[in-house]
């Protein structure tokens, strides 16, 4: 992809540092420079005023991911791309790749299924609503004192059976290999430590779905901050 759009050497591109790391990895395989910005922390997208304040003389393209299926607003970083003549590439997950043969009664149920617990669920920060939210995964926000409660509150789901991932265990920006002074990403940093995967809306059965939240309900009151 960053080859066929004309990404040289020594191009620096913008990319979230909320990822696994491919993104960046594929960068430096193509001899450019992986610049990281932050995130909106309702879309877990690249901010655009991030974007802005990241850009140099020697940005190529900003790379836009969308992120667990909620749809980026792609309008400010076009008018960001053509201001400074820069490529404005965007990637959906593979996850979002793969969903895209979903049928509309499919989407239309697993749509249902995320408000269901957008009402129902307590002690947790549920995801903002879109128009076009895809919801190929339902993120959570485990409040109170970050990582330690997260990991704690997952441990703890799991212990009754309910199956949750931790969407990204370490941002891009602190892996050994892209770790450097400088990088101001405090967003990111915070969506990393209290971000909480569900399991997957296609797989729940209506049983399963009120267990889901009769169990999430359960811990949320240990979530207060010390």
């Amino acid at each position: 992809m960053l080859k066929s759009a004309g990404v040289a050497a020594g191009d620096e591109v913008i990319v979230p540092a909320f990822d696994s790391g491919e993104l960046a990895r594929s960068i430096v395989a193509a001899g450019a420079v992986p610049v990281f910005a932050d995130i909106d922390p309702l879309s877990y997208c690249l901010a655009p005023q991030a974007v802005g304040a990241a850009l140099t003389s020697r940005t190529c393209a900003v790379v836009l991911v969308h992120r667990f299926g909620y749809p980026a607003d792609v309008a400010p970083f076009s008018e960001l791309a053509a201001g400074h003549g820069v490529l404005l590439l965007e990637q959906r997950e593979r996850e979002q790749q793969e969903d895209r043969t979903v049928a509309d009664g499919e989407m239309a149920q697993r749509r249902s299924r995320a408000r269901y617990l957008d009402r129902r669920l307590v002690g947790v920060e549920t995801p903002t609503a879109a128009e076009g939210h895809r919801y190929q995964q339902y993120v959570v926000r485990v409040p109170g004192n970050g990582r330690p409660d997260r990991d704690a509150f997952a441990r703890l789901l799991r212990r009754r059976g309910v199956a949750c991932e931790v969407p990204v265990p370490i941002p891009v920006h602190r892996m050994r290999e892209f770790r450097r002074d400088g990088w101001m990403l405090a967003e990111t940093e915070r969506a990393a430590d209290e971000t909480l995967a569900l399991p997957a809306l296609d797989g729940l059965s209506e049983p399963e779905l009120r267990r889901l939240v009769s169990v999430c309900n359960a811990l949320g009151g240990l979530l207060q901050p010390a």
